[in-house]
C-alpha cells in the first residue's frame, strides 16, 4: 500500500509538471466516456432496466395474429372487444388479466377545460401490474361491469391540476361533462401503457365499460384494443399460448357473417419485449456509434502515452541501468493511465449529465421510458468501471513497449533522434485504426443526410404551406345526438369562412401525419381479387367542407365533394390514385362504384366522383395507401346494415384553415371562434401543417443528427490522431529533414514527404474502413430511405473528406519541417 502510495505521488507529480499532456488525455477522455456513459443512460432504462412493476418478468401481452387482413409485418394485431370479454374470462393462465385502450377526455370544472390523454381498463389491468396506489384504491371488475365512474389520478395531474390537493378522495371531475369520482392517486413514477415519448402519457385511468356500440357484433372487427396479464406460477409462455388457443377458437366460430374470410391465433410475450421492440434498433445503433467514438479517444490516450513513453525513453532506460525494475516501471505507466481515465471518466460523468438535463427532451417519441432516463448508481458503475478498463488497457501497450527499452542503444544515442521503429509502427496502427471507424461513422453520418435530403422532397400529395390545423372532440354528454353533432359542424365551418384571410376551411376524422388512420374493408366494381389475396383495406375519411381545397390536395380529374352530397342524395366518394389504378388500372374511375364491408355483405354502392393524388398519411418515407373521401352526412348511409344507432359521426377530429397571411397568425382568431359556439370546448395541437410533418420526421432527423455529431467527434479525434503522430514523427526526424535538405532536397519535396506520410495512413484507414462499411451494411440499411447502404458517391465523399482533412492535419508539421535550420539541426548531432 505505501509504494503503491508513492507511485501515485510520483505520477501526480509528473502529469502536473505536464499540464498540456495531461489535460489533452483527460479531456479527450471526457468526451468519450461522457458521449458513451449518456447513451448507456439510454440503453439502461430502454432496454436493460426491468419494468417498475412487482415482478415484471410474469407480465404478458395477450393478442392476435392475423391471417387474410392486410395487418403488416408480423400480422399481430391487438384484441378486440370480444377477444377481451372471451381471454378474461375462460382463459386459466393468468392470476389476473385485462383490457385497455388509449383514450381522449375533456377534463372540465377545475381550471381551464383541457384535452387529456387518458387509458379505459377493464379491472384486471391494475392487480396484474401489482403496483399500489399512492392514496385511495383502484377500481375492481364489478365497478367496471357496472359503469361505475370512478377515475383514478396520475400524480402528475394531481400535482398540477389539483394543486396535490390532500382531500382530492371522493371529489368529482368532468371527464366529457360526465361527473366521476376519484379514488385513488398512482405514485410518481407509475406509468402506463409505457407509450413512446413526452406526449402520450396517461394522465388519468377509469374502466373501460363498454358502450352498446361497442358490445354490437359489428364492433368485432375493431382490433385496436389490448391486452395484459401477470403468468401464475409455474404457467409459461407456452402454455398460456396454448390455453387461449381453445378461447380464440370459440370466439373465431362466433365472427359475424363479414368477418369469415378471416382468421386469428393467439401470442402470448413479455411486456418488456413489446414495451421495447421498436426502439431495440435506434438504440442498439446509437450505443455501437458511441462505442466507435469510445474506441478513438483511447487509441488517442494510448498513442499519447506512447509518445510520452518515447520521449522519456532515456529516462527509462536511466532508471533501468540504475536497477529498477520492469514491473515498477510498468506499475507507475498504467497508474498514470489510470489516474487520467478516472480523471476523465469524472469529467465525463458531469458532461453526461449536463447531456441528459438538456438533451432529453430532444429525443424521439419513439422511445419509450423517457421519463426514467438519468445517471442513476447502475449508470455511475458503468461510467467509473469503464473509465478504469480504459485506463489498463490503454495504458498496457504502451507501458509494455517502454520498458523493452534496450538500455544501451538508448544511453549511447545521447541526444540523437531517429525514427523507433517498432514504436512507430504501433502509433500508426493506431492512426489507422482511428481512420477506419471515423470513415464507418462518417459514411453513416453521409447516408443518413441523403436519405433524411430525399425523404423532405417526397411529394406529400398536398400543400402543408399557409395551412393551420387543430383537434378538437365534442362530448356525448352534449353532443349526444347525430343533429347536435352537425349543427356544431356547420356552425363552426360557417364562422371559419367568414374569418378574414381564410381561403378555405373544412374539418375531417383523419389528419396527415397525425398517425390516426383506419383501415376499412371495400369492395370496388368491376374488381376482381387475385384467390388468398385476403381483404381489400383502405383508409376512409370522413370530411366536411371544403377540407380537400384547404389541404390543397391536388384533385385529378372529376371533382371534389361539396354541400350537396348531404343525407338523402346520391352516395359519392372521391377516391386516391392508388386506390383507383389498383381497382380500376388504365381505366377513367369516375362513375365507377365502390362500398364499405365484403362481397358477401349488402351494403350501399357509393358512386365514384372524383380522384385526388396520394396523400402521404404520416411520414414521408412510408409507402401510399389507398384512401377514399366521404362526406360526414353521407357516412351513416355509407355503411348500411354496419350502421348504429349509436353510432356519431364527425363529432371529433380535425379542423383545417388555408389562409392568405401566415398560418401562425390565425391560432387566436380560430380559438376564439370555437369559443363563441361552445365556451368550454379545447382545442389541442393547434399548430400550422408543415409543423405536424416536422414532428413525423423527428426521429429520422434525430438519427441523422446524433450519428453526424458522433462522426464530427470520432473525425475530429482521428484527425487529432494523425496530427499528433505526423508531428512527432517530425519532431524525431528534425536531423534527418536537414541532411536530407544539406544533400539537395527542396523544402517542397520535404513538405510532400510529411503530408505523403499522413496521406499512406489515411489510405489505408480508408481501405478498412470501407470494408467495415461494407460489414455494417445490412444495419444501417433500415433506417435509410432512397438510398443505398453502400453508395458509392457517398462512400467516396467520405473518403475524400477524410483524406482532405488528413492533408489538413498534415501541413503545420510539414511547414516545421520545411523550415528546419540547417546548422542548428546539424549541430545538435
Amino acid at each position: 500500500m505505501l509504494t503503491l502510495s508513492r507511485d501515485l505521488k510520483i505520477v501526480v507529480r509528473r502529469l502536473l509538471n505536464s499540464p498540456g499532456f495531461a489535460l489533452t488525455a483527460v479531456l479527450m477522455l471526457a468526451l468519450g466516456i461522457g458521449a458513451t456513459t449518456a447513451i448507456f443512460s439510454i440503453v439502461e432504462a430502454v432496454l436493460l432496466r426491468p419494468l417498475p412493476f412487482k415482478e415484471p418478468d410474469r407480465l404478458m401481452v395477450l393478442g392476435d395474429v392475423l391471417q387474410g387482413a392486410q395487418v403488416g409485418g408480423n400480422g399481430e394485431a391487438g384484441v378486440t372487444v370480444p377477444d377481451i370479454r372471451n381471454y378474461t374470462r375462460d382463459t386459466h393462465s393468468f392470476t389476473s388479466l385485462g383490457g385497455y385502450q388509449g383514450a381522449g377526455f375533456e377534463l372540465s370544472g377545475v381550471g381551464e377545460p383541457a384535452i387529456v390523454n387518458a387509458t379505459r381498463m377493464s379491472g384486471g389491468v391494475l392487480p396484474a401490474l401489482g403496483v399500489e396506489p399512492l392514496m385511495g384504491r383502484v377500481f375492481s371488475q364489478a365497478e367496471d361491469d357496472q359503469h361505475q365512474q370512478v377515475v383514478v389520478l396520475s400524480y402528475s395531474t394531481w400535482q398540477n391540476r389539483f394543486q396535490a390537493d390532500a382531500n382530492i378522495l371522493g371529489k368529482k371531475i368532468l371527464l366529457d361533462r360526465k361527473p366521476y369520482v376519484v379514488i385513488g392517486v398512482m405514485p410518481r413514477n407509475f406509468e402506463f401503457p409505457l407509450q413512446p415519448g413526452h406526449l402520450n402519457r396517461s394522465e388519468l385511468w377509469v374502466p373501460i365499460s363498454f358502450t352498446k356500440g361497442e358490445l354490437e357484433p359489428s364492433s368485432g372487427a375493431n382490433w385496436s384494443y389490448s391486452m395484459v396479464g401477470r403468468l401464475k406460477p409455474g404457467v409459461t409462455e407456452a402454455q398460456a399460448v396454448s390455453d387461449a388457443e381453445g378461447v380464440a377458437k370459440e370466439t373465431i366460430r362466433n365472427y359475424p357473417a363479414f368477418m369469415a374470410g378471416l382468421s386469428m391465433h393467439p401470442v402470448v410475450r413479455p411486456l418488456h419485449e413489446e414495451t421495447v421492440e421498436s426502439a431495440r434498433p435506434l438504440v442498439r445503433t446509437l450505443f455501437l456509434a458511441v462505442t466507435v467514438v469510445l474506441l478513438i479517444a483511447c487509441a488517442n490516450l494510448a498513442g499519447l502515452l506512447l509518445v510520452r513513453a518515447i520521449r522519456n525513453r532515456r529516462e527509462i532506460a536511466v532508471r533501468l541501468a540504475l536497477g529498477a525494475s520492469s514491473s515498477a516501471l510498468l506499475r507507475q505507466m498504467v497508474l498514470e493511465s489510470l489516474v487520467l481515465s478516472v480523471t476523465g471518466g469524472v469529467s465525463g460523468l458531469l458532461l453526461a449529465w449536463i447531456a441528459l438535463r438538456v438533451g432529453i427532451k430532444l429525443l424521439p417519441e419513439t422511445l419509450p421510458r423517457i421519463n426514467e432516463i438519468g445517471l442513476d448508481w447502475q449508470v455511475v458503475v458503468f461510467a467509473l468501471a469503464l473509465a478504469v478498463l480504459t485506463g489498463v488497457v490503454c495504458g498496457l501497450a504502451p507501458a509494455f513497449a517502454a520498458i523493452r527499452t534496450n538500455v544501451n542503444d538508448t544511453l549511447k544515442e545521447g541526444g540523437r533522434t531517429g525514427t523507433a521503429g517498432g514504436h512507430a509502427r504501433l502509433r500508426s496502427a493506431l492512426v489507422v485504426g482511428e481512420i477506419a471507424v471515423a470513415m464507418v461513422l462518417l459514411a453513416a453520418s453521409g447516408l443518413l443526410l441523403r436519405s433524411f435530403e430525399k425523404m423532405r422532397q417526397v411529394d406529400l400529395g398536398y400543400r402543408p404551406d399557409h395551412t393551420l390545423v387543430a383537434a378538437y372532440n365534442l362530448p356525448r354528454e352534449k353532443y349526444g345526438t347525430q343533429s347536435a353533432v352537425n349543427e356544431f359542424n356547420h356552425e363552426l365551418e360557417r364562422r371559419m369562412q367568414e374569418l378574414p384571410g381564410v381561403q378555405s376551411a373544412g374539418v375531417t376524422s383523419f389528419l396527415p401525419a397525425a398517425g390516426n388512420n383506419s383501415n376499412s374493408v371495400f369492395v370496388a366494381e368491376g374488381y376482381v381479387p387475385p384467390k388468398d389475396s385476403g381483404l381489400e383495406l383502405a383508409t376512409i375519411v370522413q370530411i366536411e367542407g371544403d377540407y380537400l381545397q384547404a389541404m390543397g390536395v391536388p384533385l385529378v380529374r372529376g371533382r371534389y365533394l361539396t354541400a350537396d352530397d348531404k343525407e338523402g342524395s346520391q352516395l359519392v366518394v372521391v377516391v386516391n390514385r392508388k386506390l383507383a389504378e389498383h381497382a380500376w388500372p388504365g381505366q377513367d374511375p369516375i362513375g365507377k362504384r365502390i362500398r364499405i364491408g365484403t362481397p358477401a355483405m349488402q351494403t350501399p354502392w357509393a358512386l365514384v366522383v372524383g380522384e385526388v393524388e396520394d396523400v402521404k398519411e404520416n411520414s414521408p418515407d412510408v409507402e401510399d395507401k389507398k384512401q377514399y373521401y366521404t362526406t360526414v352526412s353521407q357516412a351513416e348511409a355509407m355503411a348500411g346494415s354496419l350502421a348504429s344507432p349509436t353510432d356519431l359521426n364527425g363529432n371529433g377530429g380535425y379542423i383545417a384553415l388555408r389562409t392568405a397571411m401566415a398560418p401562425e397568425q390565425m391560432q387566436n382568431a380560430l380559438r376564439t371562434t370555437v369559443r363563441q359556439i361552445d365556451a368550454q370546448l379545447p382545442l389541442t395541437q393547434v399548430q400550422t401543417m408543415e409543423h405536424a410533418i416536422s414532428e413525423t420526421e423527428a426521429p429520422r432527423r434525430f438519427n441523422t443528427a446524433l450519428i453526424s455529431s458522433f462522426a464530427a467527434i470520432a473525425v475530429l479525434l482521428a484527425i487529432l490522431g494523425i496530427y499528433s503522430v505526423i508531428a512527432f514523427s517530425v519532431a524525431l526526424r528534425v536531423q534527418e529533414m536537414a541532411i536530407r535538405m544539406a544533400l539537395g532536397s527542396q523544402r517542397v519535396g520535404i513538405v510532400g514527404l510529411v503530408i505523403g506520410s499522413g496521406v499512406k495512413l489515411a489510405l489505408f484507414g480508408c481501405a478498412i474502413g470501407l470494408a467495415g462499411a461494407w460489414a455494417a451494411a445490412h444495419t444501417l440499411q433500415t433506417f435509410l430511405f432512397g438510398v443505398q447502404a453502400l453508395d458509392p458517391l457517398t462512400l467516396g465523399l467520405a473518403a475524400i473528406a477524410l483524406l482532405l482533412l488528413t492533408i489538413a492535419a498534415c501541413l503545420l508539421p510539414a511547414r516545421r519541417a520545411a523550415s528546419v535550420e540547417l546548422s542548428q539541426a546539424l549541430r545538435a548531432e
